[in-house]
């Protein structure tokens, strides 16, 4: 025996190891450590299995996957060997002696050291113990690099089978995620890449089986996001969740491929994970088509996929094997032909390979992309989107379209569709199109038109889109629909929600109907959709398109009187605050008017005295008089300032826009922002504002101090340069300019889309 310490520690009683065995099947881990929270956070639908809605043969490969699965788990129990008692007592000891104070820094190093020495040629033993594996886990998250890799390297020949077991799978992860902290270490690179070589040979000899066991499946995606330099739990990576998938397809956040280059924490190994994903797929030719079908094989190819995004060279050798395109094919590089076409849209209705599609659809390179669009979804993309899983593939298709063309050919199958897309309760397809329209600047009138039209009659009033959009499901489902009513209390849809969002992102000339619809809404249906935290998006969406300021005010007057119950919604405070960009002064002071009623109250909550800060309601209550020129000032001031750097078409309108926080971006240059902020700077300390050295009317001003006439002017010319007038008039958001810091809201949303992309 190797002695675990400076000093030798006490014998301690430690269960038989017939008590170990037998507390394996009914005891369980602790919560951090249970393997029942992985299976939760895996990228699965439970309501997309086999096991309806399947062609014959699907059924055949998910059975060959389950049987397959079956005698992993079955190998898995044979390698459990039992430990003897001598081993047990040891190990025991260690675990008692962590729990205490007794042990400093430098003796738990030692004690690391010795015990891992002393799992040489017991490491499956010991790591698939249910006892021993927790301790054997806390060695590792203790020891220095060295003994993490000798470890490592010891067992490499049997790192597969302690993955594929639900205590081992937890000492690989351990072990990797702890090699993770190491790569920051320049002196530590050679011994971790030579270690992770090591690994990669012994899954490779059986990739398969490793791929297709729920342990060993997450245990490899932790091993691909080592390769790559990434943290191994990243949520990106493991199981992207539905309402990133959801933003990224609405044009809230940037592609993957966008951010990816943002996500690396350390250098990675980029040959490394080339190396294993290529080899591991040439050894699983034979069983490609079981891995397209199988839960856990599918979210590892997914995995290196993502990792593998804009490596063109490797995806194009990559995605036709997963495809199944036949070697020939690939050699000639004619990829897909009409048989693997239908092929793949009879799997597209499996729960696994619908998930893998949607991903070589993110990933793939353009002329990939367009053979598949060609070969594979032409002429049947409304066909796949009638079903439960295949819609999802269409929206990942539509998402990812890369010209006007495409978008031609997805609106000649699918625009005269939605309306029996709504009824057959697909509304993501709609969703994902109306964003593509917007991003690609591609039949937008086109598609607002068949939007609406999908929703209310010729002869009907228009009032009724934006409520019938929003309830859609229970429009469609009722029999009696030219007098369906607005049900009271009831939730609005999140589909309906995101879909006028993006709606009200098109030009105004585009959305005519639903502005009207809009502006015609009752002040009590109004005041239900901003209490409602899926209307309340579309409320501020409006507010925050480029309808006129004229419009806009017709809406907010509607919710006067009742800003006050608005402000304390967590949700409602955001509409508020945009009513009041978009309102004139004497709307504005009305909104102020009635938080200052409420101001204690408001305060207790989490974005009241944001709220209160912003709209100076402190102010109000204390000086209405002084509140009011303040508020006119600043109107005045920004007039001027558009008036003289301003485009000279449309000044008034967009002045308008301007004040009300329409604007057609998102974001703004730094030098508007400091130019703002030396307006709200000077009006506040009641200075006049000037620009380099000239008031707005045009005459001299001398100022006494030099320094700051000159940081005035600088920030000016910043904007100058940086921008055209014209452009700042379009493209500028004030209600962005006066915020000194970015708020965020419980009811983000893409939260509740999440119940949605359940299949």
């Amino acid at each position: 025996m190797v002695s675990i310490g400076s000093k030798a520690l006490p014998l301690r009683n430690f269960k038989t190891q017939n008590q170990t065995v037998a507390g394996d099947d009914n005891s369980y881990r602790n919560k951090s450590m249970g393997r029942r929270a992985r299976k939760s956070g895996i990228y699965v639908d439970r309501s997309r299995e086999t096991s309806s809605g399947h062609m014959p043969h699907e059924k055949s490969k998910s059975q060959k996957s389950l049987n397959h699965h079956k005698e992993s788990t079955t190998q898995k129990s044979h390698l459990r060997k039992q430990v003897d008692p001598e081993t047990a007592k040891y190990f025991s000891e260690i675990a008692k002696a962590f729990e205490g104070t007794g042990v400093d820094l430098e003796e738990r190093k030692v004690i690391c050291g010795n015990a891992l020495e002393e799992t040489r040629g017991k490491e499956v033993e010991l790591a698939t113990d249910y006892i021993i594996s927790h301790t054997l886990q806390t060695l590792l998250e203790a020891c220095d690099v060295d003994h993490l890799c000798g470890f490592l390297q010891s067992c490499s020949k049997v790192f597969s089978c302690i993955s594929m077991d639900r205590s081992g799978s937890h000492v690989a992860e351990t072990a990797l995620k702890s090699l993770s902290v190491h790569l920051q270490d320049y002196e530590a690179r050679s011994i971790i890449e030579e270690t992770l070589s090591m690994i990669c040979q012994a899954i490779l000899l059986n990739p398969v089986d490793v791929m297709c066991n729920c342990y060993g499946s997450h245990v490899l995606r932790s091993l691909l996001c080592l390769c790559k330099g990434l943290a191994i739990d990243s949520s990106e990576f493991h199981a992207t969740k539905s309402s990133v998938v959801l933003a990224d397809r609405l044009n809230f956040k940037a592609s993957r491929s966008d951010v990816n280059g943002l996500q690396h924490l350390h250098e990675g190994f980029p040959d490394l994970l080339k190396l294993l994903v290529l080899n591991m797929l040439n050894c699983s030719r034979e069983d490609i088509l079981m891995l397209q079908v199988d839960q856990y094989g599918s979210l590892v190819l997914q995995t290196a996929l993502k990792l593998l995004a804009g490596e063109e060279d490797e995806l194009l050798h990559i995605i036709p094997i997963l495809l199944g395109c036949s070697q020939e094919n690939r050699a000639e590089g004619n990829f897909i032909d009409s048989t693997l076409g239908q092929q793949s849209r009879d799997l597209m209705k499996e729960t696994a390979y619908s998930h893998l599609m949607e991903v070589i659809l993110e990933v793939a390179p353009e002329s990939l992309f367009n053979e598949m669009f060609t070969k594979v979804f032409r002429n049947s993309i409304f066909d796949i989107s009638t079903h439960y899983c295949g819609n999802f593939v269409v929206q990942a298709l539509i998402s990812h379209a890369r010209s006007e063309v495409q978008m031609e050919l997805l609106w000649q199958e699918l625009g005269q569709k939605f309306r029996d897309l709504l009824k057959m309760g697909r509304p993501g397809v709609i969703a994902s199109f109306v964003a593509a329209c917007q991003r690609l600047h591609t039949h937008e009138y086109k598609c607002c038109q068949a939007l609406a039209a999908a929703v209310h009659l010729e002869n009907e009033s228009p009032k009724c889109i934006i409520p019938r959009i929003l309830f859609f499901d229970s429009y469609f489902y009722c029999e009696d629909k030219p007098n369906w009513e607005w049900t009271s209390g009831a939730k609005m849809h999140v589909i309906g929600s995101l879909i006028l969002q993006s709606i009200f992102r098109y030009p105004s000339e585009f959305i005519q109907p639903f502005i009207a619809s809009m502006t015609s809404m009752e002040p009590v249906h109004v005041l239900e959709v901003a209490k409602d935290a899926a209307g309340a998006r579309v409320l501020e969406a409006f507010l925050g398109s480029d309808v006129s300021a004229k419009q806009k005010r017709k809406v907010v007057v509607k919710l006067k009187g009742h800003f006050g119950d608005l402000s304390v919604n967590p949700s409602g405070s955001f509409t508020v605050e945009k009513c009041f960009a978009a309102s004139v002064l004497s709307l504005r002071e009305a909104i102020v008017s009635e938080l200052s009623s409420i101001e204690t109250e408001l305060s207790k909550t989490k974005q009241g005295p944001y709220l209160l800060k912003k709209l100076d309601v402190h102010g109000f209550t204390a000086r209405p008089d002084q509140w009011r020129s303040k508020q006119a000032s600043k109107e005045s001031t920004y007039k001027k300032f558009y008036a003289t750097f301003g485009s000279t078409e449309s000044k008034m309108s967009k002045i308008d826009d301007f004040l009300s926080g329409s604007s057609n971006l998102s974001t703004a240059p730094q030098s508007l922002k400091k130019v703002k902020k030396v307006i709200d700077d000077n009006l506040s300390a009641n200075q006049k504002f000037n620009i380099q050295g000239m008031r707005f009317d045009g005459s001299r001003q001398k100022s006494k101090n030099q320094k700051k006439e000159r940081n005035h002017s600088e920030a000016t010319q910043a904007v100058v340069t940086n921008k055209t007038s014209a452009n700042f008039l379009e493209n500028e958001k004030p209600d962005k300019l006066v915020e000194k810091k970015k708020r965020h809201r419980k009811d983000d949303h893409p939260k509740p889309y999440t119940k949605k992309l359940k299949r």
